[in-house]
C-alpha cells in the first residue's frame, strides 16, 4: 500500500497530467439527452440495418417499434429509424454464454458484472431540413448519439393519426393509431381483417364499425353469426370495462336510432329485443343467373338446364307482357342492356322459373315425340297443350298462359334426361322452400301493405351517412341462402352507391357541393362466401366482387373482409385489399402469403405475429409511414361472443 505522502503525490500528478490533456471528458452538447450510439459495421451488416449501444441506465428507453432520430457524426446528417429488435443486456467485456457467467448463473453467485444495452435499429429514411423523409443515400457513421423521439414527434413522423381510432402503438406510451374516414385513399380501397380464433378481431371490427359510423360513414354489416347485434348496448365486459378505464375510454353502445337490425323474414335475430328491427325480403329478379347457379352449386348438365329454362322464362313473361310491359319502350330497351353477369331478368320469380323447369319435366318424361303431338284441345294432357301440373304463377293457370308457356318450350326444344331436369327443380324448390322471395310464396302476406309489412330490403336506406345496418344472417339455416343474401346486399349497395355517385356529379356541375355517402360494408366469415376451394367453381360470383371492388374505390364504397382462417381466401381477395389488420397467425404458408401481399412489414414484426397476445395486432393503411405493431382498444359497445 502507498503511505499517505506518496499517495497524495500519486493524486497531484494524476491531476496536473488530466489538465494539461485537456480535463475530464465532457459530453458534447449535442449529445445531450441521447440514449446511446451507433457502433461500426461488420462485414455481415445489411443497408438500413444500424446497432446502437445503450448505457445500463438507459437500458429500457428504447423499446422495440420506438421512433429514434441518429444525428451522423461529423457530418451532420439526420436519420429516422425503428429499433425492430432489442433491448438485449449484454455483459461489457465478455460474452453473455461465457463460462464464468454460465457457472455463476447456474450456482447461485451474486457476481453481476458491468452491463449495456444493444438494439438493432432499421433506418426509415434520411430527414431533411424541411422535416421531409427522404430514401437514406448514406449511412449514420459510427458513434453517433441516437434519440428517442417523444409521442408528438413520433405521431407527426408515422402520420398513422384518424378519427377511426384503433388503438395505441405499441413503444409508446400515447401514439393513438387510426385512419381517416374522409381520406379516399384509404377506406374505399378496402380492408382485410385477419387472425386466428380468439386473437381479438372481433374487437378489433367493433370499434371500426363504431367509430366510422361515429365518423359520418354509413356502415353495412353483413353478420353471419349475429355478434353485432347488441351494439346499441354498451359492454359490460369486465375486461373491456379494465382496458377502457385504462385509456380513459368510456362504454358507449351506437345510439339505437343510428342503427337497425335486419334479418329475413320469419327467421330469428340473436337480438329479437332490439328497438330498430326490420324484417326483409329477398326479390328473385335481382339475382344474376350464373351466380344463383355457381351458389346452388349445380352440375354442368343441370345449369344448361337452368338456363334454358331461364330464357323460356324470359319469353313468356314478354309474352304475357309481364316484363317488358306492351308497349312500353323503356322496359323494351332496359330489357336489352341487361347485363345478367350483374343482375337477373325484372320481375322474373323462383315460382314462375319452377313453372318452367317443371313443364320441361314433364316434356322429358313423355319423350320428344309425344310432347311434340298437335294437341286437339287446349285443356288436353298432350305435347304442347301446357303442363300437366297445376303452375304456381297465377299468369300461367289461364288457357292463354298454358299456351303461351307450350309453345315457347316447344320452339326452345329443351334437352332431356328428366333426371337432371329433377335435379334443377330439386335444388329450386328447396330455395322456395325457404319462403323468403317477395311476392312468390304467400299472397295473403305480401297483399298486407301496412308499415310493419315485411318488404323488399331497400339499398338506399343503408347508406343513411352516421347509420349502421346489421344484416342478422345466424337463422338461415342453409349457407346457400347467407350466399345469396350476401351477393344481393353487395349488389344492391353497389347500384344504390353508383345512383348516388351519378347524383353528386350532376350537383357539381349545377354549382352545388353534394358529396355521395361514405359506405363501408363488413363482410363476416368472409372465407364462405368467397373460398379458394370455391373460386373455380363460382367465377361468376368473385367477378361481382371484384367488380364491385373496384368500382368502389372511385365511388366511395369500401369493402372489409374478415376471417379466421385467410388461407381459404383467395389471392385475388387479398390482392383487393390495401389496409391489414392482422392479429395472430400460426400458419407458416398463410404469413407466407401475406409477406408477398403486405409491403413495408419489418422481419421483427413478422417474427411477433405467430405470438401476438389477444388485442394486438400488426396494422398496415396506406397513410401510414410504416405499419405497426398496434395494441387494440377494448370494445366500448357490446358484444354477444365476446370471450
Amino acid at each position: 500500500m502507498l503511505d499517505t505522502a506518496t499517495g497524495n503525490g500519486f493524486r497531484q500528478q494524476l491531476a496536473a497530467d488530466t489538465a494539461s490533456a485537456g480535463g475530464p471528458v465532457r459530453v458534447p452538447d449535442e449529445d445531450a439527452g441521447s440514449i446511446g450510439k451507433t457502433l461500426f459495421d461488420l462485414p455481415g451488416s445489411s443497408d438500413l440495418a444500424v446497432t446502437v449501444v445503450v448505457p445500463k441506465d438507459k437500458l429500457h428507453a428504447a423499446p422495440s417499434q420506438s421512433l429514434v432520430r441518429i444525428i451522423s457524426r461529423h457530418d451532420g446528417r439526420k436519420y429516422l429509424g425503428v429499433v425492430t429488435a432489442g433491448p438485449f443486456a449484454e455483459p461489457d467485456g465478455l460474452r453473455g454464454d461465457s463460462p464464468m457467467l454460465t457457472a455463476v448463473a447456474t450456482h447461485g453467485g451474486e457476481y453481476l458484472p458491468p452491463y449495456h444495452g444493444r438494439v438493432q435499429v432499421t433506418v426509415l429514411g434520411e430527414e431533411l431540413k424541411d422535416g421531409t423523409l427522404t430514401p437514406p443515400r448514406l449511412r449514420p457513421l459510427p458513434n453517433s448519439p441516437v434519440f428517442v423521439l417523444n409521442d408528438k414527434e413520433a405521431a407527426d413522423l408515422l402520420k398513422c393519426s384518424g378519427d377511426v381510432r384503433l388503438g395505441l402503438a405499441v413503444g409508446h406510451e400515447s401514439v393513438a393509431v387510426g385512419a381517416p374516414s374522409g381520406a379516399k385513399a384509404v377506406f374505399p380501397r378496402h380492408t382485410a381483417v385477419l387472425g386466428t380464433t380468439g386473437g381479438g378481431k372481433s374487437t378489433t371490427v367493433a370499434g371500426l364499425i363504431s367509430r366510422a359510423r361515429a365518423a359520418g360513414m354509413a356502415v353495412v354489416v353483413l353478420d353471419v353469426e349475429g355478434e353485432y347485434t347488441q351494439m346499441n348496448e354498451p359492454t359490460d365486459h369486465k375486461v373491456m370495462l379494465g382496458g377502457l378505464r385504462d385509456r380513459g375510454l368510456a362504454p358507449e353502445g351506437v345510439p339505437a336510432d343510428k342503427m337497425t337490425v335486419y334479418h329475413l323474414i320469419d327467421r330469428d335475430t340473436t337480438n329479437p329485443s332490439h328497438p330498430n328491427r326490420k324484417e326483409f325480403l329477398l326479390q328473385f329478379g335481382r339475382l344474376s343467373p350464373y351466380a344463383a347457379m355457381e351458389i346452388l352449386d349445380l352440375s354442368d348438365a343441370q345449369q344448361e338446364r337452368f338456363l334454358k329454362a331461364y330464357d323460356i322464362a324470359k319469353e313468356v313473361m314478354r309474352d304475357l307482357g309481364i316484363f317488358p310491359a306492351k308497349g312500353n319502350q323503356e322496359q323494351e330497351q332496359y330489357a336489352l342492356e341487361i347485363d345478367e353477369f350483374e343482375r337477373g331478368y325484372p320481375r322474373m320469380t323462383l315460382p314462375l322459373l319452377m313453372d318452367v323447369v317443371s313443364a320441361c319435366l314433364a316434356r322429358a318424361d313423355k319423350g320428344p315425340k309425344q310432347a311434340k303431338g298437335k294437341a286437339k284441345d287446349a285443356d288436353e294432357d298432350d305435347g304442347d297443350s301446357g303442363p300437366t301440373f297445376v303452375p304456381q304463377t297465377p299468369e300461367l293457370r289461364t288457357p292463354d298462359g298454358k299456351a303461351k308457356l307450350s309453345t315457347r318450350i316447344n320452339a326452345a326444344n329443351p334437352p332431356g334426361n328428366a333426371i337432371s331436369w329433377r335435379g334443377v327443380m330439386g335444388r329450386l324448390g328447396r330455395l322456395n322452400r325457404l319462403k323468403v322471395f317477395w311476392g312468390e310464396t304467400d299472397p295473403n302476406r305480401d297483399k298486407a301493405r301496412d308499415k310493419d309489412a315485411p318488404l323488399p330490403m331497400n339499398y338506399a336506406s343503408l347508406l343513411k351517412p352516421g347509420g349502421l345496418s346489421v344484416i342478422d344472417l345466424s337463422d338461415t339455416g342453409y349457407s346457400a341462402m347467407s350466399n345469396l343474401v350476401i351477393a344481393d346486399i353487395l349488389h344492391g349497395v353497389q347500384e344504390a352507391q353508383e345512383l348516388a355517385y351519378v347524383e353528386y356529379e350532376k350537383a357539381k356541375l349545377n354549382g352545388k357541393d353534394k358529396p355521395p355517402p361514405r359506405v363501408l360494408i363488413v363482410v363476416e366469415e368472409a372465407h364462405e362466401f368467397l373460398s379458394e376451394e370455391r373460386i373455380a367453381k363460382t367465377p361468376v360470383l368473385f367477378e361481382q366482387v371484384a367488380r364491385i371492388a373496384k368500382r368502389g374505390r372511385k365511388r366511395w364504397l369500401g369493402l372489409c373482409f374478415v376471417t379466421q382462417l385467410p388461407a381459404h381466401l383467395p389471392k385475388q381477395v387479398l390482392s383487393l385489399c390495401n389496409s391489414f389488420v392482422l392479429h395472430k397467425l400460426q400458419d407458416p404458408h398463410v404469413v407466407g402469403l401475406l409477406r408477398r401481399t403486405v409491403g413495408g412489414v419489418d422481419e421483427g414484426l413478422w417474427d411477433r405475429l405467430p405470438s401476438l397476445a389477444p388485442g394486438q395486432a400488426v396494422v398496415s393503411f396506406p397513410h401510414f409511414t410504416r405499419p405497426l405493431l398496434v395494441s387494440i382498444d377494448p370494445a366500448m359497445c357490446k358484444l354477444r361472443m365476446a370471450e
